[in-house]
């Protein structure tokens, strides 16, 4: 009798599917974890900034001599975002006191989540005694054209 080794063809397309069926599963795994380390980036440099910004300002009453292109150089980073955007700082016009951070370049998804995160630290967040998240922002742009921005301070 004669006996043939080796795998069929069918057996070989079913381990080709599973394949394929892992391989997406784990392209949308990595998809959402580089969305989470970039929200990450964003909150942690926004920290930092608000830090170092505080830390030069501190001798002062407010932040009304704050200079966006200087900062960026004292406190050593870049104005970019991990989206492709900018980072701006300003003074708040209404209150001298406050400055906000605004973060441009968005699309619509990464919009409203830094918009409905807990901004613990800002002045919107605070004086909701915490309900609502602190920032503010335009999410109904086409991609890229959005932004989020949080105010700090007093």
């Amino acid at each position: 009798m004669y006996q043939e080794s080796g795998r069929s063809m069918i057996e070989m397309l079913g381990v080709l599917a599973i394949m394929g069926v892992i391989t997406v599963g784990a392209i949308g795994m990595i998809s959402t974890a580089m969305r989470t380390q970039k929200l990450t980036s964003v909150n942690d440099e926004v920290v930092q900034m608000v830090t170092m910004v505080r830390n030069i300002h501190a001798e002062y009453d407010d932040f009304s001599n704050m200079n966006t292109e200087t900062i960026f150089s004292v406190i050593g980073m870049a104005d970019k975002n991990p989206y492709g955007g900018n980072y701006i700082l300003s003074v708040d016009s209404a209150n001298p006191r406050q400055f906000v951070v605004k973060i441009d370049g968005l699309t619509q998804s990464e919009c409203n989540a830094l918009t409905t995160k807990a901004w613990s630290d800002s002045v919107g967040y605070k004086m909701s005694d915490g309900k609502l998240g602190g920032a503010t922002g335009s999410c109904a742009d086409e991609n890229g054209k959005n932004f989020v921005q949080i105010t700090f301070g007093e």
